[in-house]
């Protein structure tokens, strides 16, 4: 089975932890099971972070009354999945 990144859709691949010596994927720089630091040699997706100049005022909400997502360009909604039905506002 191969686990792809939810970010930027590259494959993620393992490493071996150099302190509790688990196989783990490489989501980040530190082992998800033990907190050591891992030994990379290649690129991790960092996720993009909401910085000073993002324009909040652009952005269309859920639909869903119970959803906190944002819809995204295809019309969909970034955390549920639904698409967004006009003038459920």
């Amino acid at each position: 089975m191969t686990t792809v990144c939810e970010t930027c859709a590259k494959e993620i691949g393992s490493v071996t932890c150099p302190q509790c010596k688990e196989d783990v994927l490489r989501l980040g720089p530190n082992c998800y099971l033990c907190g050591a630091q891992l030994v990379i040699s290649d690129e991790i997706c960092e996720p993009e972070v909401s910085g000073e100049n993002d324009d909040f005022s652009n952005r269309v909400l859920c639909s869903d009354g119970t959803c906190i997502g944002v819809i995204d360009e295809k019309g969909i909604c970034k955390i549920c999945g639904k698409p967004y039905v006009q003038g459920s506002e």
